[in-house]
C-alpha cells in the first residue's frame, strides 16, 4: 500500500516495517529503527505504492508523538498527491497528566502513524511545514535581534541603534548567505 523513506538515513521501507494496529491504521517505533535518537530523524517521505491503493477521497494521513506527548498531524498523501516529503517536528512532551489510554494515548518511545482517512477531514495545510516556516522566522528574527543589541545601547528599557541597522544586518545576512550555502540551511536545524 505505502512505502517510507527517511532521507540521508535508510533505504525505503515497506509497510512490513510497521505494526498493524488495525485494518486502517500502522505504527513504527522510532527505538526499534534509530533508538533513543529519534529527534535527529527530520524528515520523512511517504509514498503510495500504485494509484489502485486508496479509494476514491481517502488519503493516508502521517502523525508523529515524541515520549509523553500525543500524536500530531504532520500531512497526508493521496491519489492526487502520492508522495510528500514531511519534516517531522518533534513534539515536546505534554507537563500534565496524561488521561487519555490505548492507542493514540501518549507513549513511552517515539512513534510515527500513518493512518488511512477522509482527505476532506485533514487540514489542507501541511502542518509540519508550517511549523518549520514559523520556526525558521524565529530564528531569522532572534539573528536579526542579536545584530542590533550587539550595536544599541538600552535606555529606559527600550533598545536604541543606529538608523541603518536594518541594512547593515541584511547585507551582512547576503553575504553570509552567498558565501555559505548552508548557512540558510542552519536556520531549519
Amino acid at each position: 500500500m505505502f512505502g517510507v523513506l527517511f532521507p540521508n538515513r535508510s533505504f525505503p521501507l515497506g509497510i512490513s516495517t510497521f505494526n498493524q494496529v488495525d485494518e486502517h491504521r500502522w505504527l513504527l517505533d522510532m527505538n526499534y529503527f534509530v533508538g533513543e535518537a529519534y529527534d535527529q530523524v527530520k524528515e520523512m517521505c511517504v509514498f503510495l505504492l500504485n494509484e489502485m491503493v486508496l479509494p476514491a477521497g481517502k488519503s493516508l494521513a502521517v502523525y508523529v508523538q515524541a515520549p509523553g506527548s500525543q500524536f500530531e498531524y504532520r500531512g497526508a498523501v493521496h491519489s492526487a498527491c502520492p508522495s510528500a516529503v514531511f519534516p517531522l517536528l518533534w513534539p515536546g512532551a505534554t507537563s500534565g497528566p496524561m488521561l487519555l489510554t490505548g492507542p493514540g494515548a501518549p507513549g513511552a518511545s517515539a512513534q510515527i502513524g500513518i493512518s488511512v482517512e477522509d482527505l476532506a477531514t485533514l487540514p489542507s495545510l501541511n502542518v509540519g511545514h508550517q511549523k518549520r516556516v514559523e520556526e525558521i522566522a524565529l530564528k531569522v528574527g532572534e539573528n536579526l535581534f542579536n545584530f542590533m543589541q550587539s550595536f544599541g545601547t538600552t535606555q529606559g528599557g527600550k533598545l536604541i541603534v543606529p538608523m541603518d541597522i536594518l541594512n547593515q544586518w541584511f547585507k551582512k545576512f547576503q553575504e553570509k548567505a552567498r558565501r555559505d550555502p548552508d548557512y540558510l540551511n542552519r536556520f531549519t536545524m
